[in-house]
């Protein structure tokens, strides 16, 4: 299996939405948080389950029960996250970004 690379933004942006989901309900932004590890170990093992997006090289893995979608690219050695971003808010605002991971996963739950 690949590792997966995380985006420094990207590992942000889930901590970020992890602690508001936490503050809305004890336990919430845990389940976020397990919710993001599942869709990261479905990639990991089925590299192209993500529908692609628009005309990119990036693939989407839309959440279930949260409105969020991880953004990822497949690489020769490894799977990179550009993003974890809010189905509904700044669509494409990630796409700037380049590969630059500091985490191999996402935060802890």
């Amino acid at each position: 299996m690949k590792l997966v690379l995380f985006h420094s933004e990207a590992t942000a942006e889930l901590e970020d939405a992890a602690f508001f989901y936490e503050q809305r309900r004890t336990g919430l932004g845990t389940a976020l948080l397990e919710e993001v590890h599942h869709a990261v170990a479905l990639i990991q093992e089925f590299p192209s389950i993500g529908a692609p997006y628009k005309k990119t090289a990036f693939r989407q893995f839309v959440l279930g029960r949260f409105p969020y979608i991880v953004f990822y690219l497949e690489m020769a050695d490894d799977l990179w996250v550009a993003a974890v971003a809010h189905g509904r808010r700044r669509p494409g605002y990630w796409r700037h970004r380049t590969f630059k991971p500091v985490a191999s996963e996402p935060p802890s739950r």
